[in-house]
């Protein structure tokens, strides 16, 4: 495992209580009878164990314009359900929640997966919008895709950019979030924490960033080729114990053909290293997220224990972001594509954390 402290102080990641196995996690699930009650009072529901790559599509696919973006979407479960909005990472998709949704639908939920702008269906409205994927930029998406649908208040989940999304929008908007499931903590970008050397195990584990910021790195994620055999080359090296085969990539590739996806992604990581400019109508919103701003609502974090961006010590090096109710689950041997390799205990954590 890579020594993350030095990279957990530059861009304030972190966690908290009693870390689990992934077979230990849902053995306990399994166990909770229907008199088990949380917090509330109310039975907690046993999501039943579903192996990963049970399922390869989505029971609907939709379109709706929000803010400046024309936005894919699949849905499933009741229409007047809870809402549950998942969010998917980089280089991922939709299908990181392929098994997720019907568990979560069956619950009664209804639950809403979007591509971010740059992937798959989503496209902008206009040629001239400024193809920006500062993490406040993302964040707003969301919330205008809520906004679009009449959502007024969803539990968020999410890993990667989505965490990232999610920890955004339950920090600045938290009257619009019933709970919270992050993968990997307390993801809030910091760019001015970011310009700090990492150790260098750390710095060679993000060598994809370093690459991006360069015009070699552009011109591959312009090339088909070159972009589909580096995003390949990520998802083997960031779970090394998922055992995917060809086909589960090539339906979230197809997520990579999107005109504006190149542009998308080398916008945010060279923003994030403070290499590219964002834009000044986001300028409020990076100010209060440079503060570190806590985030108040019920939330559970998960760590991937064989993902290589794990920070150490079970989420004690974020655990202060999170004030309001909370728990932290560690999932033993699961990489970095959590709800793709382990849905059963994602799914449980969406159902655990409204029972919080």
């Amino acid at each position: 495992m890579i020594n993350r402290r030095a990279f957990n102080q530059a861009t304030g990641l972190g966690m908290g209580a009693a870390a689990v196995s992934l077979a230990g996690f849902q053995a306990s699930a399994q166990a909770v009878s229907p008199g088990h009650h949380g917090a509330g009072g109310n039975p907690t529901p046993t999501v039943p164990t579903v192996p990963p790559g049970t399922h390869t599509s989505f029971a609907r696919l939709k379109q709706v314009r929000a803010g400046v973006l024309d936005v894919g979407y699949a849905e499933d479960g009741p229409a007047h359900g809870p809402v549950v909005i998942c969010l998917h990472g980089w280089p991922y998709d939709i299908h990181s929640y392929v098994d997720v949704v019907p568990l979560l639908a069956a619950q009664g939920y209804r639950v809403i997966v979007p591509f971010l702008r740059g992937h798959g269906t989503t496209r902008f409205l206009s040629s001239r919008t400024v193809r920006n994927a500062q993490q406040s930029a993302v964040a707003l998406d969301i919330i205008a895709l809520m906004d679009a649908l009449k959502i007024e208040t969803a539990l968020l989940a999410g890993f990667d950019w989505g965490s990232r999304t999610a920890d955004i929008i339950a920090a600045l908007w938290p009257e619009r979030v019933t709970g919270l499931v992050s993968v990997s903590g307390y993801l809030i970008t910091n760019i001015e924490a970011q310009k700090k050397p990492l150790a260098p195990a750390a710095e060679h584990t993000w060598w994809y960033q370093y690459y991006f910021a360069t015009d070699r790195g552009r011109l591959a994620m312009e090339d088909k080729t070159d972009r589909h055999d580096l995003c390949r080359l990520v998802w083997d090296t960031v779970s090394p114990t998922w055992d995917f085969d060809d086909a589960t990539f090539e339906r979230t590739a197809t997520a990579f053909e999107n005109p504006d996806y190149a542009a998308v992604v080398i916008h945010n990581y060279r923003w994030r290293l403070g290499l590219a400019d964002g834009e000044r109508r986001y300028d409020r919103y990076e100010k209060q997220l440079a503060t570190r701003p806590l985030i108040n609502v019920p939330t559970i974090t998960l760590d991937p224990e064989r993902d290589p961006f794990t920070a150490p010590g079970n989420g004690a090096s974020y655990r202060d972001r999170f004030t309001g109710k909370y728990d932290h689950r560690t999932l033993t041997g699961i990489g970095h594509n959590l709800p793709q390799e382990a849905p059963t205990a994602f799914a449980q954590a969406v159902i655990d954390v409204n029972h919080l």
